[in-house]
């Protein structure tokens, strides 16, 4: 195949999941999907997907700052113009905040829960890939990454 030259671009539709497994066996999946363009030399930050809610939390007396719970998902797709000796790549970074007790929602310092995953990996269209996988330290619970990318172009 011909290798893109410099301007232009591949796109692929990226099918994204994050499953959670109990003892080998999947007990939750939360879908996300993007279209995005590989950029020429890996050059620029990524896309972001994010989604949650903003909870005010008392940081002294009378003030209150803000934090960021739910899943924010950024992934960028480097195409080198070199050829096909190197391949487009993924890197995905993958964060999910909650709070500990869903009471705490007016506690001055609630206890906060979090899981992050991120990988690279070449990107081979048409094919399920586990970009990242973990272990719950709190239960015996795995996240794992998941990624479909296919070619829009």
């Amino acid at each position: 195949p011909k290798s893109p030259e410099r301007g232009e671009f591949t796109a692929y539709r990226l099918d994204l999941t994050i499953n959670e497994l109990a003892d080998g066996k999947r007990i939750n999946s939360r879908h996300y999907s993007m279209n995005l363009a590989a950029q020429n030399g890996g050059g620029g930050a990524g896309e972001q997907l994010k989604i949650g809610t903003r909870v005010p939390v008392q940081s002294e007396e009378g003030k209150s700052e803000y934090i960021d719970l739910g899943t924010s998902i950024t992934v960028r797709l480097s195409e080198w113009v070199a050829g096909p000796a190197f391949p487009t790549t993924l890197d995905v970074n993958a964060e999910i905040s909650s709070l500990a007790d869903p009471d705490q929602t007016k506690a001055s310092h609630p206890l906060l829960r979090q899981l992050r995953l991120s990988g690279s990996s070449p990107v081979i269209p048409d094919k399920l890939m586990v970009v990242a996988s973990a272990e719950d330290p709190d239960s015996r619970h795995e996240f794992q990454l998941t990624v479909l990318a296919t070619k829009l172009n």
